[in-house]
């Protein structure tokens, strides 16, 4: 009789233990109860436009469409004059989460070519929008937008940043309409806040802006554009100082100054009227002579003569203003009536 080795008899056994560890793994594989866990990507976003460039500052954004499955930690702007600007180089932070923001790149040099893009970190890394150029404007020169698309030249004035246009926005802030009168009576009897054209007439807002009465500037839902309001009464005084006006004249009434007023209006006889005395635009304010319109019987009037700009200071019933001449290279300050129509200018907060 033949004997079985040692090896050939454990064969079985061992057969059965490699089809046990087999049935075990896929037993694992098929466990429900422990899924695996699906990796995450970087966030999916889009960069905004470039809007309010100065010489030293722009503000962009972006608006973050998928999280890809994991909460954004950290998201803002990143820049640089190199054309694929990463978070190594200047960046904002505008916290984290999902959705659109805004961000102000600040500390820029005037006149030179920036790259911008959106970013917004979550665990699995950073994601970044598309990357948008723009230039930087000579030194205190810049734009804004109103809610209605209109751009206006801005300038810096000491520590102030300027309109240099002219208010002609027909919308609040939160884009309700602002009513338009054209009515001579309604306009006399207003409460509420209130724009025109002179005349009438919607050419003349292309160049001089809008005539709006002080309910207007007084309403809570803001004729200015985002990030600028209109100009207070002190406001108006430490532009007058800075072009060389005392404090003594500038808290007076009526004319005050020496030369202020024409380093205000802008040079020449093209919208003012000859002899547009001491005219120099020194400051680069360009005061153009939009006229008024009257509180007590809605007429208009002073085109190309006068200048009057509302201030948003009340002063008891009435509101301050500041108005220039052609004749006169002063500035004029006074209080007047809320449903006189007046020209506006604002002031960068």
């Amino acid at each position: 009789m033949k004997r079985k080795s040692v090896f050939s008899s454990l064969i079985p056994m061992y057969s059965g233990i490699i089809i046990i560890f087999t049935v075990f793994l896929i037993s694992c594989s098929n466990d429900d109860s422990n899924p695996t866990t699906p990796s995450s990507s970087v966030p999916v976003l889009t960069t905004a436009d470039v809007s309010a460039i100065t010489d030293t500052s722009a503000n962009c954004g972006g608006t973050i469409t998928s999280d890809e499955g994991a909460t954004v930690t950290a998201r803002g702007v990143c820049w640089s004059t190199a054309i694929t600007p990463t978070v190594s180089d200047n960046k904002t932070n505008n916290g984290g989460g999902a959705g659109s923001f805004t961000s102000e790149m600040s500390g820029l040099t005037p006149e030179t070519d920036y790259y911008v893009r959106a970013y917004a970190t979550n665990s699995a890394g950073t994601g970044y929008g598309s990357t948008m150029l723009f230039t930087t404007l000579k030194a205190g020169i810049g734009t804004v937008t109103d809610i209605d698309g209109n751009i206006y030249r801005t300038i810096k004035i000491g520590n102030q940043w300027w309109m240099a246009e002219n208010l002609k926005v027909t919308h609040y802030r939160n884009g309700v309409a602002i009513t338009n009168v054209t009515d001579n009576t309604e306009w006399s009897n207003l409460t509420t806040g209130a724009y025109c054209n002179y005349d009438n007439n919607t050419s003349n807002a292309a160049t001089y802006g809008r005539l709006y009465n002080w309910y207007a500037i007084d309403d809570s839902r803001n004729i200015a554009p985002a990030g600028w309001h209109v100009s207070t009464d002190e406001e108006w005084k430490e532009l007058e100082m800075y072009l060389g006006m005392s404090q003594t004249d500038a808290n007076y009434t009526g004319w005050r100054g020496t030369d202020e007023g024409g380093k205000l209006k802008e040079e020449g006889t093209t919208h003012w009227n000859s002899p547009n005395t001491g005219a120099t635009n020194e400051s680069g304010f360009t005061a153009l002579p939009g006229g008024s319109r009257h509180n007590n019987d809605g007429s208009y009037g002073n085109i190309s003569i006068f200048a009057n700009f509302w201030s948003s200071t009340e002063s008891g019933s009435k509101a301050w203003k500041r108005y220039l001449y052609s004749g006169n290279s002063q500035v004029g300050r006074g209080d007047d009536y809320k449903r006189y129509g007046y020209s506006v200018r604002c002031v960068r907060d």
